[in-house]
Order: C-alpha cells, then structure tokens, then sequence
C-alpha cells in the first residue's frame, strides 16, 4: 500500500488482551496505518475517533460489550464502520460470516498476517473519509 494513503487511515483495534493489541499495533504502525486501540469496547463508544474510523478490528469475546455487540450498536446508530472480529475461538467463524452482516471478515487467533493485510485493504478501498 502507498505510504501516503495508509498513514491517512485511521483503523481501531479493541481486544481486551493486551498482546494482541500491541502486537496489532506495532504491525500497522510498520506499515503506516494510524492506530487507535482500546481494552474495551465502551471506550471506543466514547472516543472522538469513533467518526473517523475507516476499519475497526474487535475481538469477539470480550467482558461487559462483545465485539458482536458493539457492531450491532455501530449499526443501529448508523455508522457503517467496516468490520473484521478475530476470535480465540475459531469454531465460531462460520457461525458470524454466516450470520453477521455486514463484515469484511472473521479470523482466527493468531491472525494470518496476510489476510489481515487483505482484509484491511478491502475494507479502506475507496474510503476517503471516515465512518458514515
């Protein structure tokens, strides 16, 4: 991806494990992107980043909100935030592709570098501002 246009894209990245935070951060970091993360999925609610967020990243089981429920929030308060949940738990994949829309993925803990790179490039293909 062009330097240019990743460092002007903002991707949140909420995972109450603190290694996989880091780790998601460090690696977009290297690579350009602008890197907001958050340990629990309120406090994304309540950042001013909320707005100008091009791709969100959340973990599906997390304590007080999901990342299941907080996408069915975004939706409900009309954000349209492209969305890729990563789980621990990879038998619940086919259930959320299945029954979860709209998304640009599902992936399994530990993330395949690859398709996470892809499914942030299709999710910031054509994306000049933030979330409408």
């Amino acid at each position: 991806m062009n330097q240019d246009i990743s460092d002007s894209i903002l991707i949140a990245i909420i995972d109450d494990d603190d290694f996989v935070r880091m780790a998601l951060d460090s690696l977009l970091r290297s690579i350009g992107y602008k890197v907001r993360t958050y340990c629990r999925a309120l406090d994304f609610l309540y950042s001013k980043d909320m707005a100008d967020t091009q791709c969100l990243i959340t973990d599906v089981q997390m304590p007080a909100v999901t990342g299941v429920e907080l996408h069915e929030h975004l939706i409900a308060m009309n954000f349209t935030i492209p969305t890729l949940f990563i789980t621990a738990y990879p038998e619940a994949i086919a259930h959320l592709e299945a029954n979860i829309f709209p998304v640009i993925g599902c992936l399994s803990k530990p993330c395949d570098v690859d398709k996470l790179l892809n499914c942030i490039e299709i999710a910031t293909a054509h994306r000049p501002g933030g979330a409408r």
